[in-house]
């Protein structure tokens, strides 16, 4: 789990980031996860929209798409969802420590 201290390191790395995945009428499929997941791996951090016309709520897309993906919801904001997971290869963010 992140601390607050970590989502809020989060979202600023994340502001600048551009959604690179939409979820639209067809919700979430196993196909887009398994591309976010490589993102992921990639990026560590990703950026996804929801488009107006997915007949799911937004909460429980941002849910699907995290528990899909074994990674952390770091932010919901408006139709924008922010995921993390650490890097197993290509370890580019060094999160705030916990205390």
């Amino acid at each position: 789990m992140l601390t607050t201290k970590q989502k809020s390191f989060l979202k600023s790395e994340a502001h600048h980031l551009a959604p690179i995945f939409q979820v639209g009428k067809g919700g979430v499929s196993d196909a887009m996860l398994v591309q976010i997941k490589e993102a992921l791996e990639k990026r560590e951090l990703v950026k996804i929209s929801i488009l107006q016309n997915n007949e799911d709520g937004k909460d429980e897309v941002a849910k699907a798409l995290a528990k899909g993906t074994k990674s952390q919801l770091v932010q919901l904001i408006g139709h924008t969802v922010v995921l993390y997971k650490q890097s197993v290869n290509n370890k580019r963010i060094e999160l705030p420590v916990k205390r």
